[in-house]
């Protein structure tokens, strides 16, 4: 019997970070036809893992780094209004420390920050006597004056899945837990092989593009196969890893703290999940095989003893009641893919990407380095230059699309007409959810609401009663919306439901998760 011929694509994306999920949506958008791969779940690494801001990186003026800045501040507000049911403004604090740096020196970097791209929802920055403000009480006597400025917080994984549905709602095939094991370059595209959770496929696609994250480089070197005796990887990556932890809340108010360290590093201190606190980063670097697992737990980044210690401490160093270990409820860590720039400091390592093309036979286009605040315009650069190779860039009609479009439930107007602001037009999509959907509780309905946006009746179709959503498996958590999740959102574990597709697992007990699992469990794919 013959083999049947492979299945052809314009352009294959392998990985489902951020910058893959972002890059797919881009092609599919303009009429690419696009394979997408990932060998886990969506922002199941570094994507699910970060900071959850989208800000400009104050700190990186001080590494001269004018360019990067200013390209995620001009990112900032693009990206609120595209999805403000779950991206937001927030406000930052920063207490004076004048062994630190010089209250002048940060007068300057804030003028800079507030100047260097138009604002339109962002308010500029300010002084603050904290000895009189809200924002002074959980903090330390000695400090007495600080600086509040702008920036904006992300949930970081459901902006990956937001990605990844429009990229599929625009034609684009994506496929989770499945590993690209092979591609092989010749001068008219690549063959590459293709491990799905129901077997091998081989597909022909025209270019491919390298967005693996931390596992660009090895990708290159272990994987992909060119044409001829050409060496494909160029570049190398270093590995950082940011880890995090969250306590219990550390004070009431909503806005997040910035503090200077002696090392002259900067952690966050974040209002988190309601009654938490992130508090995060570190910047530790790894080996270049520290994630060479064989399965998705072996291959994440886990927080040390070290880390939860440095993090506890330097809190501890603003916060009149000190941040101990036993504070500690939950943790995370991920680990940043940095463009080698053989800088010594791993902070001082440039978050700026680097889109590198090689047409020694098909194209390939490989993704270095980046940053969660700049994904859209590094996708926007990516896309074009796919585009470029295959002999259809923006000038042949297949133009950048992305600046002003909503990701999926991002457009409120059906719900509460003309945007104004995203954080109040959120705040008028919840009442106008809950006075179409008057029985469900305002807690369920605000947190639906940060998750779907609205496509919130898409995940609660005809249900007029509690009754109506099927079996409450946790609280607050029904069988229609883990049904959705499965059905719509790519979820096959109790995982990618409680700390990707939301942070329920923060809030629930130990047995109402294994409940979430066993769901799982009776409810495979293709199951009723």
């Amino acid at each position: 019997m013959p083999q049947a011929a492979p299945d052809r694509y314009d352009v294959l994306v392998v990985g489902g970070g951020i910058n893959g999920a972002g890059i797919a949506r881009d092609l599919a958008g303009r009429g690419w036809r696009v394979l997408l791969a990932e060998r886990d779940d969506f922002a199941a690494h570094t994507s699910s893992s970060s900071t959850k801001l989208i800000h400009g990186g104050l700190r990186y003026l001080e590494y001269y780094e004018f360019s990067l800045v200013r390209k995620a501040l001009q990112e900032r507000e693009v990206l609120l209004k595209s999805a403000p049911h779950i991206m937001w403004p927030l406000r930052f604090v920063m207490p004076h420390d004048a062994a630190m740096r010089p209250a002048w020196m940060i007068r300057i970097g804030l003028f800079l920050y507030d100047h260097l791209a138009r604002r339109e929802v962002l308010p500029g920055s300010t002084g603050v006597n904290l000895r009189t403000s809200p924002v002074g009480k959980p903090l330390k006597p000695s400090y007495t004056r600080g600086f509040v400025y702008s920036d904006g917080w992300v949930d970081d994984a459901r902006l990956v899945l937001l990605n990844a549905l429009d990229a599929r709602e625009k034609g684009a095939e994506l496929l989770t837990r499945s590993m690209v094991t092979a591609v092989q370059r010749d001068a008219e595209g690549w063959t590459a092989t293709i491990a799905t959770p129901t077997g091998e496929r081989t597909v022909r696609t025209r270019a491919l593009v390298n967005a693996a994250g931390p596992w660009a480089e090895s990708f290159l070197r272990g994987i992909a196969r060119p044409a001829r005796g050409e060496a494909l990887a160029t570049k190398s990556l270093r590995l950082v890893k940011g880890s995090h932890i969250i306590v219990k809340r550390c004070f009431e108010h909503d806005h997040a703290y910035i503090f200077q360290n002696p090392d002259k590093r900067i952690i966050f201190a974040i209002p988190y999940e309601g009654d938490y606190t992130l508090i995060g980063t570190t910047d530790v670097e790894l080996p270049p095989d520290a994630l060479a697992g064989a399965t998705p737990e072996t291959r994440k980044a886990r927080i040390d003893e070290n880390e939860i210690a440095y993090l506890c401490e330097q809190a501890s160093r603003y916060f009149a009641k000190p941040v101990t270990r036993e504070d500690v409820v939950w943790s995370y860590a991920g680990v940043r893919p940095l463009l080698d720039d053989a800088s010594g400091d791993p902070s001082a390592v440039t978050r700026d990407y680097l889109l590198e093309t090689n047409t020694q036979g098909a194209p390939l286009l490989s993704v270095w380095g980046g940053k969660i605040t700049t994904f859209r315009k590094l996708a926007e650069d990516a896309a074009d230059m796919v585009g470029g190779m295959l002999g259809q860039g923006p000038a042949s009609g297949r133009k950048p699309w992305t600046e002003h479009a909503h990701l999926p439930g991002g457009d409120l107007s059906s719900w509460i007409g003309a945007a104004q602001r995203p954080d109040t037009d959120f705040e008028r999509l919840v009442a106008a959810v809950l006075k179409r959907h008057a029985y469900l509780p305002p807690a369920l309905a605000r947190r639906l609401s940060r998750a779907y946006g609205a496509r919130i009746s898409r995940v609660l179709g005809g249900a007029a009663s509690l009754a109506e959503l099927g079996q409450e498996v946790a609280p607050g958590l029904f069988d229609i919306e883990l049904r959705y999740l499965q059905r719509e959102e790519w979820a096959r574990s109790a995982d990618d439901v409680l700390w990707r597709r939301s942070k329920l697992g923060l809030h629930y007990t130990e047995a109402q998760r294994a409940a979430v699992a066993a769901w799982f469990e009776t409810n495979t794919v293709g199951k009723d």
